[in-house]
């Protein structure tokens, strides 16, 4: 008589490959999550990996707009971070949205600084595309000949504009998207006694 192998055919093991990719992934979530508390140490990475690019591309004399779109892609980024999650600029043409938004006015109350792009997603997509572009110096395919001059001023002058136009919508909307510390509070009682806590 001839034996049901239905059962045996849904707890085959799993192809070897995907085994192998998603141990991998699982590894490099766990290497994330153990680094993401180390703020200075994966900053200090990533300007030490962003040295080492501008090196290559000093030393190989090429790969300019390699560079350039990496320098764009940081530049994207960053104005990402500096802009809040909820544009107070969108939200004068949108009244009626719910949620969070920055103080336009000096009596409204505080309410917090929510980044739209995460310090940590930051990192992580500026690491990730320096490490790309460094790899795409090794390929003669992206090497496109041209005059890098040109690429430095129209950079310089993206950027300025941008940085201009960011600032003062800093300055219309009433916000700083660095805080330097949290304020500490001295306890009443310790001051009365003129002991510290130690």
């Amino acid at each position: 008589m001839m034996e049901d192998a239905g059962e045996d055919v849904l707890r085959q093991r799993p192809n070897v490959v995907i085994t192998f990719f998603k141990r991998f992934g699982q590894t490099y979530q766990l290497m994330l999550d153990r680094w993401t508390p180390y703020t200075t140490s994966r900053w200090v990475t990533t300007v030490l990996l962003i040295l080492a690019f501008m090196a290559r591309i000093l030393i190989a004399q090429g790969w300019y707009i390699v560079t350039y779109a990496l320098a764009i892609y940081h530049l994207n980024l960053f104005l990402a971070f500096l802009t809040p999650k909820i544009d107070p600029a969108m939200s004068e043409l949108d009244a009626e949205e719910d949620g969070p938004e920055l103080p336009t006015r000096q009596n409204e109350e505080f309410r917090p600084f929510i980044r739209r792009l995460p310090e940590f997603k930051f990192w992580y997509s500026a690491t990730k595309a320096t490490l790309i572009a460094f790899c795409c110096t090794f390929f003669e395919l992206f090497n496109v000949p041209v005059f890098w001059p040109i690429l430095v001023l129209y950079f310089l002058t993206l950027f300025c504009i941008t940085m201009k136009r960011q600032i003062k919508h800093m300055i219309r909307y009433r916000y700083i998207p660095f805080t330097w510390g949290k304020p500490k509070f001295q306890d009443i009682q310790g001051k009365e006694d003129g002991s510290s806590p130690n």
